[in-house]
């Protein structure tokens, strides 16, 4: 019974190199419907992620005078994380914010400096800091972010001080709802996800409907019948996650950053481990099940 067994799992994963064309229209499709999922996912965990994790904080774009000592300057910034409810800190010299400038129009700064070949010789752009505070929960906000504006644009050779607080009262509205929003979204796509699978994989065992028959009227059982095709519904759904899951994380290589600059400042987050794993275990799983219930009316 064993032997037999064994012999039957090895058929449903021979059965996968039968009709290749066929097959890899099906892997495909379930690949697609698990990509899109897991894109889907990522927008969805970043924004609760970034929402989420904000506790309050409040970012403050720090600009100096240009000609502004370079030493003055770093001698500020190193200050910074001794102010009460320091965060975050990122900077940047004229020659790096031309460089991240250059990045962002596409660029790049040796194409920049080509162009425009004075920017060769000395950057236009001011000196900038990115700094995040989180505000005493005792104080007045407003007042809180004007003493804050007003200690941090006093310091010597400083231009001006803008202040991003949208992050902060966006955060606030978000962890009121989130529950109500994040995870019936994640049951949601789930099922969807499964129903668009096994969909996809029951009508490609169409094709072998006269086989099945065939062995039906021989007088062959029905787990006998089964098990191959529930071996290659679930080898077709695993394959098809894991290349999704692949495309995903080259996708989010891509993108990772591409909104992580003032005032947005949000990085995309790959999905969590347990929902990049559901996008290999549901297609796999309703991938046998939708195999298993094709035969169930032959």
């Amino acid at each position: 019974m064993k032997r037999v067994v064994l012999r039957l799992i090895w058929q449903g994963i021979r059965d996968l190199s039968l009709n290749p064309w066929a097959q890899v229209a099906t892997l495909g499709a379930v690949a697609l419907v698990a990509f899109l999922s897991g894109l889907f996912l990522m927008a969805l965990t970043s924004l609760d992620a970034q929402l989420g994790m904000v506790r309050g904080e409040t970012v403050f774009q720090v600009y100096w005078h240009p000609g502004t000592d370079k030493s003055q300057i770093e001698e500020q910034w190193q200050s910074y994380p001794l102010i009460p409810g320091f965060q975050y800190l990122n900077t940047y010299t004229p020659e790096e914010a031309l460089s991240e400038l250059g990045v962002r129009l596409g660029r790049g700064k040796g194409n920049l400096e080509k162009n425009f070949p004075f920017l060769a010789e000395k950057s236009p752009l001011p000196a900038t800091a990115i700094v995040a505070f989180v505000p005493d929960p005792g104080r007045d906000l407003e007042r809180w972010l004007a003493d804050t504006a007003r200690l941090l644009e006093s310091r010597p050779g400083v231009d001006r001080v803008a202040v991003t607080p949208l992050r902060d009262e966006l955060g606030r509205a978000w962890r009121k709802v989130s529950r109500y929003v994040v995870w019936p979204s994640v049951a949601f796509l789930t099922l969807v996800l499964g129903l668009m699978v096994g969909n996809t994989i029951r009508l490609a065992l169409i094709a072998r409907s006269h086989e099945i028959e065939i062995l039906r009227m021989i007088g062959a059982f029905r787990w006998y019948i089964r098990l191959p095709l529930v071996v290659g519904g679930c080898l077709q759904g695993l394959c098809g996650g894991l290349l999704a899951l692949g495309l995903l994380a080259l996708l989010h290589g891509r993108i990772r950053d591409v909104l992580n600059f003032p005032p947005l400042l949000m990085q995309i987050y790959f999905p969590p481990w347990p929902l990049a794993t559901a996008l290999v275990i549901v297609p796999m799983l309703m991938g046998g099940l939708a195999s298993w219930l094709a035969v169930r009316k032959q």
